[in-house]
Formats: C-alpha cells, sequence, structure tokens
C-alpha cells in the first residue's frame, strides 16, 4: 500500500517481547481523523532522526498486521522501514486549536457506547478519544519490579540488549508501580483504566531521579500532575485503546495509551 501520514499523539511505555525485544505501541491519526496502531515498533534502535515525538507528522510504509483483527492495527512494512519525519503541528499558545482540529473529529462520552462498539464485530472499534465527565482519582498500585527471566534471558542470548559500554542499548527499567485513572462517564458509569502512556513512566523517573530515589515523593509528583494539573485545571480527553488479548473478553477492554490536556478554552476566546 502506499505510504501513510501519520500525525502521531500516542507512544506507550515499552514493553519486552522474547520475540522482537523492546517493543512501543505506537498511535495516531491520519489527515481525515481516523485512527491508525503501528506496532510493533523498535522506537530506540531507530536512527534519531526517525526517533518522533507527539505531534509530529510521520511517513511510514505501513501493511496490515495480520496477527491482529482489531481494524486499525498496522505495521512497518519490516523493521528497517525508515520513518520519516515531516511536520509538526506546534502547542499554539497551549490552546492546541490545530491539533484539536485532527484529534476531537470524533469524542465518546459514554463508555457503554464505546464498548458496545468495540464487542460489534462490523463496527470493531479499538482505538478512540474519550471525554470523562469526572476524574475520581488517581490509583498507585505496586507491581512486579522487574521484567520476565525468560524473555530476558532469551534476548540476551541473542544479543538484543548490550551494555553501555559497547555503545548500544540498555533495557529500559520496569515502572514498579501501576498508575489507573478512577473515572465517571456522562452516565455516571465508574471505571477505573490503566495509563499506559510513555509519558506517565518518564515523569515517573524524572521525579525519582530529582528525589535522589525517593518513591514517594515520585509518586506525589505524578499525582500532582495528573490529577491536580490534567484533571483539574485542563481540557482532559483520553486516548483509549484496547488490549489485543482481551478485545473480546473483557467487560471493558480500554486502557488509556494517551492523555490529551490542552488549556481551557472559554467561549470569548473562539472569537
Amino acid at each position: 500500500m502506499a505510504k501513510e501520514k501519520v500525525l502521531i499523539t500516542v507512544k506507550t511505555y515499552p514493553s519486552i517481547s522474547g520475540k522482537y525485544d523492546e517493543l512501543v505501541c505506537t498511535a495516531g491519526f491520519r489527515e481525515d481523523g481516523s485512527w491508525v496502531r503501528i506496532y510493533p515498533v523498535q522506537f530506540r534502535k531507530k536512527a534519531y532522526t526517525q526517533q518522533y515525538s507527539k505531534y509530529q507528522w510521520i511517513e511510514i510504509d505501513l501493511v496490515k498486521n495480520k496477527s491482529d483483527f482489531r481494524k486499525e492495527s498496522f505495521r512497518p512494512r519490516t523493521h528497517d522501514t525508515e520513518i520519516r519525519i515531516i511536520g509538526e503541528i506546534k502547542p499554539d499558545g497551549d490552546a492546541w486549536k490545530d491539533r484539536r482540529e485532527i484529534v476531537l473529529k470524533k469524542v465518546y462520552t459514554n463508555l457503554k457506547t464505546l464498548i458496545s462498539e468495540a464487542k460489534n464485530e462490523e463496527i470493531g472499534t479499538s482505538l478512540a478519544v474519550f471525554k470523562p465527565a469526572e476524574i475520581l482519582k488517581l490509583e498507585i498500585k505496586n507491581t512486579k519490579r522487574e521484567w520476565d527471566k525468560d524473555k530476558l534471558e532469551r534476548l540476551s542470548q541473542l544479543n538484543l540488549f548490550e551494555t553501555k559500554s559497547e555503545g548500544k542499548l540498555e533495557v529500559l527499567k520496569k515502572l514498579p508501580y501501576k498508575f489507573s485513572y478512577k473515572l465517571k462517564d456522562e452516565t455516571g458509569t465508574e471505571s477505573s483504566m490503566m495509563i499506559e502512556d510513555w509519558e506517565i513512566g518518564q515523569l515517573y523517573w524524572n521525579s525519582l531521579k530529582r528525589h535522589k530515589g525517593y518513591e514517594k515523593k515520585a509518586c506525589q509528583d505524578v499525582r500532582k500532575k495528573y490529577i491536580d494539573d490534567f484533571a483539574k485545571t485542563k481540557d482532559l480527553y483520553l486516548f483509549l485503546g484496547t488490549t489485543l488479548v482481551h478485545h473480546n473478553t473483557a467487560p471493558n477492554p480500554f486502557v488509556i495509551i494517551g492523555v490529551f490536556y490542552p488549556k481551557q478554552i472559554t467561549q470569548t476566546s473562539l472569537f
């Protein structure tokens, strides 16, 4: 197929695969506002000129991911497929008007409707923009602190990760906490959804470094950003995606794969 032009809005925190090593799920919008999921991407192994950021336009040769039935799922033609960065939508004073034009063409406010569309084979929605009626809290729970040892051992045997002294990548550290938003939709339905955005992981690690390894303070920083800033002061939207393994089985198959947080726009500021 022809090369796709995609506005990147989602980069999930890397996961470890015994087959492909360290993988990132990327998603974004075509110019018409339709979603596309790009997976797998060995992001940190890409040349610096191909390591895209959020809200950059990329051009990439994609093919349908035949191992993933979800309609929005594509993959690079090969792992060596070139990614060209061809533009960017700037934040324009934090109002994000130009970004809104692409991102907010279709917004869900009802979880039951969204989940129903995901379960419907003819519709099969697996990526969506969701506007919560209320964020109740940020849940922070302990999780395993190390990657799966068997997977890491297989990667080591294949020399897919080598030490910094050899000038190559070390495996990215696993987050020791799971961060989730507990929220309500427009009907008052409550749900708890895990946040898998790369951004929240980087916020945690940067805060941990600043607080000299004090995890409690690092978690407080994450809560301050995602509750006091995003939830209480910004015009918050959530990028949701289903997980492949739970798409057809979980009562709510969606997780939060990104957040969209422009400042509030008042009616007078539109003119």
